[in-house]
This record gives structure tokens, sequence and C-alpha cells, in this order.
């Protein structure tokens, strides 16, 4: 496999990533809108290459692409401008079929699902989005689907389920660790007591090089489930009981959402996406370990261990 680009690599996935092409020792591209960001992330690396880019600069996209046989497209936008995603991808694919790159692989959601029929979901679930981000995924979806159908590029689509890991911010359960650490209450959406599941960021990079490397992974969608399901109720007695505490939770149901989405924008945002809370989309991934083989899954014993771990750390490095 040649030149590998990381779109969007400055978030935890693409640091994930990183690190399984660092301990293969294979160079690899990370492209992003900030140079300090990327870096605080890659500058220490010298097998990362540190690219900007601005995705609406067509040229600005050519020149983050060039060279390269492989895409993984992990583009963030802000939670209120999730109808960005299909604009960011349409404009990545367009660079990247102009300068003949081989193969993108874009880092997905279970949101074009929309609420599940059967569990656990494999791929050939329906694609049902009742949401507007929902929606959007979906609309993203479709256009790397559609590209590799008409034979512009080969395209592939692994979905995600929610995820955590140490020092990973943009994660439900990252209030819960550092509120275990610290002592405080935990702030939890709830209901707190419906199976979900979550992957541990650690455990994504490898799949993600492992999947992008065989012929037979293009021109469809891949599952990565997490290591069973948990209950956000047992995962905060995990957290807490690895920080030597006694659980407090302060949970937050649909209504609390509402109101607080009346001062807080993410709040508002999250009203949406609240029925992954009552009916949450548990991945079957079957068919891809079928492909790549068995995959290593922290279980979330050590996995919250860990990031309780991270949490105090980083609590008493801004104490000293």
């Amino acid at each position: 496999m040649g030149g590998i680009a990381l779109f969007g690599a400055a978030g935890a996935i693409g640091r994930s990533i990183a690190a399984a092409l660092r301990t293969d020792g294979r160079p690899y591209r990370v492209v992003g809108r900030s140079r300090p960001a990327l870096e605080r992330e890659f500058g220490t690396d010298p097998l990362a290459e540190i690219v900007t880019w601005t995705p609406d600069d067509p040229e600005s996209v050519r020149a983050a692409a060039r060279g390269m046989d492989t895409i993984v497209h992990l583009v963030g936008v802000p939670y209120h401008q999730f109808r960005q995603h299909p604009v960011v991808m349409r404009q990545v694919l367009d660079g990247a079929t102009a300068e003949g790159v081989g193969r993108l692989l874009l880092i997905g959601t279970v949101y074009p699902y929309g609420r599940p029929r059967t569990l656990p979901v494999r791929e050939d679930h329906p694609r049902e989005p009742h949401t507007v981000k929902g929606r959007m995924r979906k609309a993203q979806e479709d256009l790397v689907l559609e590209a590799d159908a008409a034979g512009r590029i080969r395209g592939a689509v692994l979905r995600l389920p929610d995820f955590y890991g140490p020092g990973v911010e943009r994660s439900f359960l990252h209030d819960l660790f550092q509120a275990a650490a610290s002592g405080r209450r935990a702030k939890l959406i709830g209901p707190i007591d419906r199976p979900h599941e979550f992957a541990f960021v650690p455990d994504i990079g490898p799949v993600v090089t492992a999947l992008a490397a065989r012929e037979q992974a293009w021109g469809r969608i891949w599952h990565l489930a997490g290591a069973g399901t948990i209950t956000q109720r047992e995962a905060a007695a995990m957290a807490f009981a690895a920080a030597g505490r006694t659980p407090r939770l302060m949970v937050a149901g649909r209504t609390m959402l509402r109101l607080a989405g009346l001062f807080d924008p993410l709040m508002r945002e999250l009203v949406e996406m609240h029925y992954l809370q009552t009916d949450p989309v548990v991945l079957d991934d079957g068919t891809l370990q079928a492909l790549i083989g068995p995959i290593r899954k922290t279980p979330y014993a050590e996995g919250i261990r860990r990031c309780v771990e991270a949490a105090a750390g980083e609590s008493g490095a801004q104490s000293t």
C-alpha cells in the first residue's frame, strides 16, 4: 500500500490511526486546518508529514491529497453545522480523484440507521435516519459509495459506535472519568440503565490500518463494534471504584436537555440525538472480523481504569 493521508488527523481517532502506522514504521501524512494543533500532536514524529488545508479551496484540497494512494477521512465539523459533512466530503472526493488517489475510507457513525429495527445491527440494516444529523451522515456515505460505483475512486465506510479513551474529550463518558478522578458528581445523560456499547479509541487505529490494507475492503460498509455492551451506571461504578470512591451521579433526561438547550447550543443539539440513549444501536462486526481476523478489544474494566488514571494525571498536572 502506498502513501496514506489522515484528513482531520488531530482528533482522537486520527491520533489512534497515527499510532498504529507509527508502530508499523509507515510514513503518513496528517492533514488539518491548524498547523499548531498538528505540530502539537505529530511534530515529534519523524514519520509524520504535516500539511494544512482549507476545504473550501480546491487547490488546497488537491495539494493535501497529492501523491497519496489512500485517504482516511476523519474530518469533523461543529455539532451544530452537520450540514457541512456532505459538502466537505464532496470537496475531498473531487480533490482526491483529480489527483488520482486510489482509495478513500470514511470513518462513519451509527447516525444513518436511525432507530434500530433489530439488535445487533448488521451492515444490511436499512438506513432510515429521522434526524438532520443522520441524514447528513447518510448523504456523506452515499457520496463515497457512489464515487466507488462510478469508478472514480475505491471507497468504503467503517462505522463506529460511541467511543471513549484516555484524554478523549469528545466522549459521553469523559465527564464521568474526570468526576471519578476528582471526587465530584458526574454528569450523565439518561437513561443510564440501557445497554450501550463504546469503542476504546486506542483499539481503533490497528483496525483501520488492517482494513485499508485489504483489497476486499472497498465498495461497501463495515462495522466495528465495542467490547460488548455496558450501561452507564455500570461504567460509573467501575470508574469510581478505580478511583477508590463511591459513585456520585447527576443524570439529565430529555426534559433537562431541552431546558439546558435554551442556554447551551451543544445541549440543544443533543436533544435531537437523545433517541440513541433510549434506543441504542449495537453493532455486529462479524463480517469485519471474518475479513481481518480477531480484533483486540480492551475490556471495559481495563479501559475505564486507564481513563480514570489519565484524568487523575491531568488533574495533578494542572494543580502543580
